[in-house]
């Protein structure tokens, strides 16, 4: 795929993709769940957990012998949403992007609304997008395309992708991200916020880049935002 990309419409992921949380929140987080629960959390087990590094996390605390609707119950208790706020940041390269694409955008992103509100008012974003979708157990869950379809719907996009007059395209940080591009008819651009040897695999998609940077929008008209 080429470095400009001409698309349609953007739908963008939001935690590891645009936004980050600071490593000692997720320490002290991780470690008051740990405590309900009677396990103590490695910082790898931490990381694994939080990030989605180690594929389903609700596998992964199968694996370590945990309910995940119990685990999740206990997190959510934990987690404050101001607080998870006030400790996340935006990334630069995430800045710069968002600011060269001329085309509808949407945010499709995992986290909770309540989660999500917080953060996208506590650092000024949510004017990045035109529709905010949070993902839940009635919609589904990435790679289920239904979220995406939603944002289309909401962005009133996505009528010309069947016959090939238009393009749209999912970025994010996972492989739910691409899953659900793909499902959805779109492309999915992979950002590795992480590594590979961090991840323990490599993600596939229709383009992959460290930074955001490395994608430069292409208005639908041809031309190049700046």
């Amino acid at each position: 795929m080429s470095p400009s990309t001409t698309y349609d419409f953007w739908l963008l992921d939001l935690d590891g993709t645009l936004i980050d949380v600071e490593p000692t929140y997720v320490r002290d987080v991780m470690a008051e769940v740990g405590d309900r629960i009677g396990h103590s959390f490695t910082e790898r087990e931490s990381e694994l957990l939080w990030h989605g590094l180690g594929g389903s996390r609700d596998d992964l605390l199968r694996t370590w012998g945990y309910d995940p609707q119990a685990f999740w119950s206990v997190f959510h208790d934990v987690e404050d949403p101001i607080a998870r706020a006030e400790h996340s940041f935006v990334y630069d390269d995430a800045v710069r992007f968002v600011a060269g694409i001329d085309a509808p955008v949407g945010l499709v992103t995992h986290s909770q609304q309540y989660l999500a509100d917080a953060a996208l008012s506590t650092l000024d974003i949510g004017d990045w997008f035109d529709t905010v979708v949070c993902c839940d157990d009635e919609l589904g869950w990435k790679p289920d395309p239904a979220p995406l379809h939603l944002a289309m719907s909401n962005l009133g996009v996505g009528s010309g992708l069947a016959n090939g007059s238009e393009r749209g395209v999912l970025v994010g940080d996972g492989p739910q991200d691409v899953g659900a591009a793909w499902n959805a008819g779109l492309d999915g651009i992979h950002v590795e916020r992480h590594g590979h040897e961090r991840r323990g695999s490599c993600v596939l998609g229709d383009r992959r880049v460290s930074d955001l940077t490395e994608i430069r929008p292409v208005a639908a008209d041809g031309g190049t935002e700046q």
